[in-house]
């Protein structure tokens, strides 16, 4: 069994505020339009990313998923990103 460590402190993560609703970023700028925008918001393989990852509160969460499913449908955006295995042996 591992000891603990004595006289540690604990670590408290620094609570992550809104982006929009502390004004960081404007809420009109959030449209499907403004692509470079909304890649702020999406992994690398082109899913939504979390709350808790992106930092937004519940109300700007589903904005930024609304805009990102209709940039999605008007092909701004991919659905999903293809990746190919460069070391893969044929």
């Amino acid at each position: 069994m591992a000891e603990r460590s004595s006289g540690g402190r604990r670590f408290f993560r620094k609570k992550k505020y809104c982006k929009l609703c502390s004004g960081e970023i404007k809420e009109k700028e959030i449209t499907y339009k403004n692509v470079d925008v909304l890649k702020n918001f999406i992994t690398e393989r082109g899913k939504i990313s979390s709350r808790t990852r992106s930092g937004l509160c519940a109300k700007h969460q589903r904005l930024i998923a609304g805009e990102v499913k209709r940039a999605r449908m008007i092909a701004l955006l991919p659905f999903k990103v293809e990746y190919y295995r460069s070391s893969r042996k044929s």
